[in-house]
């Protein structure tokens, strides 16, 4: 293994800029830690540079996972302390790091799937929920997830992080406005369900067979009149009171499995 000493070296130049400015096509992710390069090297994605902390590559976890990418065709490279916590986005670093290189997808690949069941997140700001909600979509057999509006960037560390991996498994598109988004599933011959805080369908209700879409607002302001306008269908998730409102991730989840007990 190649070893790396210095914070300017070019491997590390390019950890460090995409942990800046992740791709806004998803194409190259960073991965932080050894569960999702393990589930990387399972997806069989692609691996451009691993890096381990020196400290962490003999007899650790760690360095088993190193060993795994680097027979899976990764270029792996030994740091100093200084240069793998400029390669690592986190505060106290987990040991391994990576980029992986993802094929992207567009609307119409999410959309198009037969029989499928598509989550449009709108407005999700918080990375963590985007990527926990990604996460949820896939335990629940969604085929794939549209990001919409100001919601975060799906690809950047935190979010694929918050999705334990999904991410690299699971179609997401970003980058579209909601009105594309319900237009693509429209266009496909799909239905849109739209996720509200009241005056909705009861979730085992709804009619979740066939192709459609789940519309679902970010965190506090949850979906605009316009949005819901676009829906064919309202479903609210009953709470008691007082409580008036989810995590968004765990609202899709609720949702997901309601949508699945129909569907399986």
């Amino acid at each position: 293994m190649k070893a790396i000493s210095s914070r300017h070296n070019p491997v590390v130049r390019a950890f460090r800029d995409l942990a800046r400015t992740p791709d806004a096509t998803g194409a190259r992710l960073l991965l932080d830690g050894a569960h999702l390069i393990r589930d990387a090297i399972a997806a069989g994605v692609e691996l451009e540079a691993i890096g381990i902390a020196s400290s962490r590559a003999t007899d650790t976890e760690e360095a088993d996972v190193a060993r795994a990418a680097e027979a899976h065709g990764g270029r792996v490279l030994t740091a100093s302390g200084p240069a793998f916590a400029a390669m690592s986005p986190v505060r106290a670093p987990s040991g391994i790091v990576a980029i992986a290189r993802r094929t992207p997808v567009d609307a119409d690949d999410v959309c198009g799937r037969s029989n499928g069941l598509v989550l449009i997140a709108v407005d999700v700001q918080d990375p963590g929920n985007l990527g926990s909600l990604i996460r949820a979509g896939e335990a629940g057999g969604a085929s794939g997830v549209l990001v919409c509006g100001v919601s975060a960037n799906p690809f950047s560390w935190k979010a694929v992080r918050g999705s334990m991996g999904s991410i690299l498994r699971l179609p997401v598109a970003a980058g579209l406005d909601v009105e594309a988004a319900t237009r693509c599933i429209r266009t496909h011959g799909g239905r849109i369900v739209a996720a509200v805080p009241r005056e909705g369908h009861d979730p085992d209700a709804v009619r979740w067979r066939g192709r459609v879409a789940l519309l679902i607002g970010g965190e506090g302001a949850g979906l605009s009149k316009a949005t819901m306008d676009l829906a064919d269908e309202l479903v609210t998730i009953p709470m008691t009171v007082p409580v008036e409102s989810l995590n968004v991730a765990v609202a899709a989840a609720i949702l997901v499995y309601a949508a699945r007990r129909q569907r399986i």
